[in-house]
């Protein structure tokens, strides 16, 4: 990290594949933004607002976990899934766009334990999507 010389921000380097790149310049026109620094820091504050919200669940709580993925990777949401039966009450899965799959899952249980599971598909890199929504 590299400071640029103001207290209250600092400039960090990533990587981006360029079909992201891609989606992130016309999504950046379609929307307005000025910029890919400002597209991003939008992007970062929104995923940090979510994240804030779903970390102070507690008690029981219903909730929908959309996931989309290869179809590849079908046993790797099957293990996630297997590790989590007790809190999923209903589990469709549908072919989308030929070899791509959205997976939902209709979740009731603890809270704490709807944040795991929702963090097992988060940080699996083979997962296109994962979003969670409380009930």
């Amino acid at each position: 990290m590299v400071n640029n010389g103001s207290t209250d921000s600092t400039i960090i380097s990533i990587s981006l594949k360029k079909d992201m790149i891609r989606e992130l310049d016309t999504l950046q026109k379609m929307l307005g933004f000025t910029g890919r620094s400002e597209i991003v820091r939008a992007g970062i504050r929104t995923f940090v607002q979510e994240e804030k919200q779903k970390s102070g669940m507690h008690g029981t709580k219903n909730a929908i976990l959309m996931v989309v993925h290869d179809d590849e990777f079908d046993a790797q949401v099957a293990g996630i899934k297997h590790d989590y039966e007790d809190l999923i009450k209903t589990h469709l899965h549908n072919k989308i766009d030929g070899d791509r799959c959205v997976e939902l899952f209709l979740l009731d249980g603890d809270a704490k334990r709807i944040e795991m599971v929702t963090k097992g598909f988060l940080t699996n890199k083979k997962m296109d999507t994962v979003k969670l929504v409380i009930l």
